[in-house]
């Protein structure tokens, strides 16, 4: 995001300057209730996998209300109407680094 700027006014943290200024973006989201899993594809071909049970309101949603969802803030986030639940890309980024970092601590 051209002109991006981190000062009192605009307070980004490290993820969400890494997430416009490369413009990373939701593509899609594949939900898979029956194995616990949701696979979110950004626009760079990075793919996240989570598990549907980490999310307390996603884990005891049936079947046909998790794969009513929509994309939101241009990529940045997925929303389910018929849950009333949100969630960011941001949060999604941020739970991957964190298991990336506790696997290689555990390697060492």
């Amino acid at each position: 995001m051209p002109g991006l700027v981190n000062n009192a006014r605009n307070k980004f943290d490290a993820i969400e300057q890494l997430i416009f200024s490369n413009n990373l973006r939701i593509k899609s989201l594949d939900i898979r209730p029956e194995l616990d899993m949701m696979n979110i594809a950004l626009n760079t071909g990075f793919m996240i996998r989570t598990n549907i049970s980490s999310f307390p309101s996603l884990k005891k949603a049936p079947k046909a209300k998790l794969r009513n969802y929509k994309l939101i803030g241009n990529g940045t986030g997925i929303h389910w109407p018929s849950l009333d639940e949100d969630l960011s890309l941001k949060s999604f980024l941020k739970d991957e680094l964190l298991k990336i970092v506790n696997l290689s601590a555990v390697a060492d």
